[in-house]
């Protein structure tokens, strides 16, 4: 008898600057078939948008990298999550995340790192990338994972580059990332239900 994996509820909570991590975490959402949170220019996520986050079963998060860290926005909504930390709410879900910079570095480690620290708080499960680097001479500007990441996906876009003008390797890698999450979360939700 083939076991059928349950429907994930996975959402994407993310801030943008200017578009670009925002045009990422629609590729992201894509792949995923995510529901999309943004964080707005305070901080601030409604009422109704902490619930769907209680009810997924996986998170990605999403920032831009501001020197050398995630947005203050994003920080803001990551310390007011310590309601859901103290309630369990967010123990045992799935989780990944994603940042873009203009720089080819940026330190956009630093935030992947971020988002991987503030999981393990939240009692969550990690994702982690299975690209391999495009890391040969014949390697362009838009393969996938350009940026040889292994946390999540990393995008670099040029300070004054539109988000319609970000590498489309990178859209693609972020849409497979997306894909990866919620597969890994399928299975990790079919264990949870399956009877052995």
């Amino acid at each position: 008898m083939t076991q059928r994996t349950p429907p994930t509820n996975t959402v994407v909570i993310y801030h943008s600057g200017y578009g670009h991590t925002e045009r990422m975490a629609k590729a992201i959402a894509e792949g995923a078939d995510a529901v999309l949170v943004a964080i707005d220019a305070d901080g601030n996520i409604d009422d109704k948008a902490w619930d769907t986050l209680a009810e997924a079963d996986a998170i990605l998060f999403g920032s831009p990298t501001y020197m050398g860290g995630p947005s203050w926005q994003f920080k803001k909504f990551a310390d007011t999550s310590s309601k859901p930390w103290f309630e369990g709410q967010w123990q045992n879900k799935i989780f990944g995340g994603f940042t873009n910079s203009a720089s080819v570095n940026g330190d956009k480690l630093n935030t992947l790192e971020y988002f991987v620290l503030l999981a393990g708080q939240h009692g969550g499960i990690w994702v982690s990338m299975d690209i391999k680097p495009a890391n040969v001479k014949a390697s362009r500007r838009d393969d996938l994972n350009r940026m040889g990441s292994y946390i999540g996906p990393m995008a670099q876009t040029p300070a004054d580059a539109s988000p319609q003008e970000m590498s489309p390797g990178d859209l693609e890698t972020a849409r497979c990332y997306g894909a990866r999450v919620v597969m890994i979360a399928g299975q990790f939700k079919a264990g949870k239900y399956s009877s052995h």
